[in-house]
C-alpha cells in the first residue's frame, strides 16, 4: 500500500475528534467505575477518516483537539493511519471531549452525555476559521470529497469555520458528503439522548443538507429530518437532488442514486461486541469505493460496518480492503 502520509487528500473529513466512554454492557457510565469502562478515541469525522485511511484512500482531518493526552492519543493513531493532519488544530485551553456511551446487552449504544468540563467547552467547539485559512489551499487542491456531520453546527464558533470551509470547498468544486449523525446532546446536554431535532436546530442543518452531493442517514434521521425513510422522496425535497442513503441496523439498506432506486439486504456481523461506529465504517466503504457500481459500493459499505460490529470501539476493528474482500467471499 502507498504512503497515504504522502499523497494528497481525497476526502477531507470536518468535525469531532473525542474518546467514547464505553459503560458496561448494561451498566452507567457516569457512575461506573473508570476500571468498568473501556475509553475509545473515536467521534464520526474522525472514525470516517481513520476507516478511510485503513482502506487505502488518501485522507485529512479538519477538526480541533486539546493539548492533553486524548490529543496526543489521536495524533500518535492518526500518524500510524497515515491521515493528514495539517488542519487538525490543538487547544491549550480547552480539553478534548469524553462522550458518555450506554451499552445495551445487545451491543446497542446512547450517547447519554459528557465528561469533562462542562463550563469552558469542549476544544471540538472551537474549531478556528484563521488557522483553516492557512492551510486551506494545500488542502483542496486534489481533493474531491468534504465529508461533514451536524456536530459542528451545535457551536458558534465551529459552525462559522464549517460555514467558511462549505463555500471554500463549492468553490473549489468538492462533492459534499453529509452524515447527519444526529446527536441531541450536543446541542442540549440535558436533552433527552434519543430526542429528534428540535425547530432551532433543523433550521440550522436544513441549509447544509440543501448543499450535499450525498446525504447519508438513518432511518430515525430521515423521519425526523423529512418525514419519510425513502430516498428517493427525501432527494426530491431538496433542490439539488442529492444522492441519497438510508440506513436501518440490521434491515435493508435503502438508496438513491444516480437517479436510480434500489435497496440491499446488509450484512449480519459474525458476532456483535460494539455497534459503535459501524455507521460511520458503512460511509467511509461508500467513499473509497464511489467509483464502482452502485450495488457494489453498497455491498463493500455494508462489509465494513458488519465487521466493525465484531470489535469494541469505533475505531480498532475497522477493516483493510482485503479484510472486506475475503468478508464478501465468505458471503457468497
Amino acid at each position: 500500500m502507498a504512503d497515504l502520509s504522502a499523497l494528497a487528500p481525497r476526502v477531507l473529513c470536518l468535525g469531532e475528534a473525542l474518546v467514547d466512554r464505553l459503560g458496561p454492557l448494561g451498566g452507567d457510565p457516569a457512575t461506573a467505575a473508570l476500571d468498568s469502562c473501556d475509553d475509545r478515541l473515536g467521534g464520526a469525522p474522525a472514525n470516517v477518516a481513520c476507516a478511510l485511511a485503513r482502506l487505502g484512500t488518501p485522507v485529512g482531518l479538519v477538526g480541533r483537539l486539546g493539548e492533553d493526552a486524548i490529543g496526543a492519543a489521536f495524533l500518535e493513531l492518526f500518524k500510524g493511519r497515515g491521515v493528514d493532519v495539517r488542519a487538525l488544530q490543538r487547544d491549550a485551553s480547552h480539553p478534548s471531549r469524553v462522550v458518555l456511551v450506554r451499552r445495551h446487552a445487545n451491543g446497542e449504544r446512547v450517547f447519554q452525555g459528557f465528561a469533562g468540563d462542562h463550563i469552558l467547552g469542549f476544544a471540538d467547539q472551537l474549531l478556528d476559521r484563521g488557522c483553516l485559512e492557512a492551510v486551506w489551499p494545500g488542502l483542496a487542491e486534489q481533493a474531491r470529497w468534504l465529508l461533514v456531520g451536524t456536530i459542528p453546527l451545535a457551536s458558534m464558533a465551529s459552525a462559522g469555520a464549517l460555514q467558511w470551509v462549505l463555500a471554500q470547498a463549492k468553490a473549489a468544486g468538492l462533492a459534499l458528503a453529509v452524515d447527519v449523525n444526529w446527536r441531541p446532546t450536543f446541542w442540549n446536554p440535558e436533552a433527552d439522548p434519543v430526542a429528534g431535532p428540535t425547530a432551532d436546530a433543523l433550521a440550522v442543518i436544513k441549509p447544509v443538507l440543501e448543499q450535499a452531493s450525498l446525504i447519508k442517514l438513518a432511518r430515525e434521521e430521515a423521519l425526523w429530518f423529512f418525514g419519510s425513510d425513502d430516498p428517493a422522496a427525501i432527494a426530491a425535497e431538496l433542490p439539488q437532488q442529492p444522492d441519497v442513503v438510508v440506513t436501518d441496523g440490521a434491515a435493508p439498506v435503502r438508496w438513491f442514486i444516480a437517479k436510480e432506486a434500489g435497496s440491499m439486504p446488509v450484512f449480519p456481523p459474525a458476532q456483535v461486541i460494539d455497534t459503535t461506529g459501524a455507521g460511520d465504517a458503512f460511509t467511509a466503504g461508500l467513499l473509497h469505493c464511489w467509483d464502482r457500481p452502485v450495488t457494489e459500493r453498497v455491498r463493500f459499505a455494508s462489509a465494513c460496518g458488519a465487521l466493525v460490529c465484531g470489535g469494541a470501539g469505533a475505531i480498532d476493528p475497522q477493516p483493510r480492503e482485503q479484510d472486506v474482500s475475503a468478508f464478501l467471499k465468505e458471503c457468497t
